[in-house]
């Protein structure tokens, strides 16, 4: 559906390790500082969309996370959503505000997403990753990260306790490697360019700058992943006050950010030929936006590991299939070229909480829209694409979100 709503304001927290802070004062941080930022009251918000993913298992507070941290502001009596889907969950909620916004139902609202995934047993995000794939059939899950290794390669592999979706990353990666020729060195490239735009945002979780040398030289965690491909676990929230184009004019919004389009997709059993859902996804998108791929100026993008970064340029058009490689090599994705791509410094280097991550990506869309970017600012930066996707199932994702913003 083509949007026809406005963001009015944003807030995000640093994300990082955050054991001395709870969910909610996590979420209150960004949903204050999205308020202030669109210079509306609490008390105007009409309906809020609330993302978690984790929370269940890691702290406990399941079915009412939205209305426990809303209440303790002082807001009740509204409609509270609360969202999980996966790593795209606080995309999801922004989504579903988005499109309520757009069908006329109401006129301000709020999407936010929060995650608490460290806590002092470290089983228990490993559990929340186990239950982002299908429980059911573990065997699907089993064959298709180890369908590829001959069983002296198993035996090889690091034993660290690391979350299944290095596994999954890995073996994407591996795959990619077979059809495009990419190596792991192109790999560390897109590590050591997302550690350098890591490093200009204050509220990344890491951020020292890499080379690619450092990146290949770091501890192995699934071949060919080392430590520095793989995104962290992370706490943190991010939020947005979206509006109608009414009370944007009555806001009197100097510096109005439109969504174009605002697009939800799930994973299936695909079959030969068919392509992946991110591309199906980014086409849905273009078409809602009315844009092409080359109109980008800028592109936040799921790379839960840095391969993935070099799969989703192919999936979303910015290059020919195979081109991942020449793309990054050639200084088209960093700041300063043609399209940058992840200069939050992405999943690797901003960090990954997961109910949060997708309103992580539109908080930074927006301050690159406005020009407010500050070292790691793209130039004129007019028109921007976010794609967040989580969960696995079959052999792709589970759920997507893609979004277009203009200014």
């Amino acid at each position: 559906m083509k949007q026809n709503a406005i963001i009015a304001g944003v807030g995000m927290t640093p994300f990082g390790r955050h054991l001395d802070r709870s969910l909610s004062s996590l979420a209150h941080e960004a949903i204050e500082g999205a308020l202030a930022d669109a210079g509306l009251p609490l008390a105007r918000v009409q309906a809020a969309w609330a993302g978690n993913a984790g929370a269940g298992i890691v702290t406990g507070q399941v079915c009412i996370a939205g209305q426990t941290v809303l209440r303790q502001l002082g807001l009740g009596g509204i409609p509270v959503v609360n969202v999980e889907n996966a790593c795209a969950t606080a995309s999801t909620a922004f989504q579903q505000a988005c499109t309520m916004v757009t069908l006329g139902a109401y006129d301000v609202v709020l999407a936010f997403g929060m995650e608490k995934l460290h806590h002092m047993d470290k089983e228990r995000p490993m559990h929340v990753y186990a239950g982002c794939t299908d429980t059911e059939h573990p065997e699907q899950l089993d064959a298709y990260v180890t369908g590829d290794r001959s069983a002296e390669e198993l035996a090889a592999a690091p034993r660290e306790r690391r979350s299944v979706f290095m596994d999954v990353y890995a073996r994407m990666a591996r795959d990619y490697m077979a059809s495009s020729g990419a190596t792991q060195r192109d790999f560390a490239m897109v590590s050591a360019k997302n550690s350098r735009h890591g490093s200009l945002n204050p509220n990344a979780q890491f951020r020292d700058v890499l080379t690619a040398d450092d990146v290949l030289a770091a501890r192995p965690i699934s071949p060919p992943l080392t430590l520095p491909m793989c995104s962290p676990i992370g706490d943190g929230a991010a939020a947005a006050v979206i509006v109608s184009p009414k009370v944007a004019r009555e806001l009197g919004i100097a510096r109005p950010v439109r969504v174009l389009s605002a697009v939800l997709a799930s994973g299936f059993d695909a079959t030969p030929g068919m392509p992946s859902v991110t591309a199906a996804t980014a086409t849905r998108a273009y078409e809602a936006a009315g844009v092409a791929p080359d109109d980008l100026d800028c592109v936040e993008l799921h790379d839960a590991t840095s391969p993935a970064e070099l799969i989703y340029y192919e999936a979303l058009g910015l290059c020919r299939p195979g081109g991942g490689p020449a793309l990054v090599a050639s200084g088209a994705t960093s700041l300063g070229g043609r399209v940058p791509v992840n200069p939050s410094g992405g999943l690797v280097r901003k960090g990954h909480p997961i109910g949060a991550t997708g309103l992580g990506q539109i908080h930074e869309l927006v301050q690159q829209l406005r020009g407010c970017a500050g070292a790691r600012q793209v130039e004129d930066a007019k028109l921007t694409l976010a794609e967040n996707g989580g969960g696995f199932i079959g052999t792709d994702a589970a759920a997507l979100a893609m979004t277009v913003l203009a200014r």
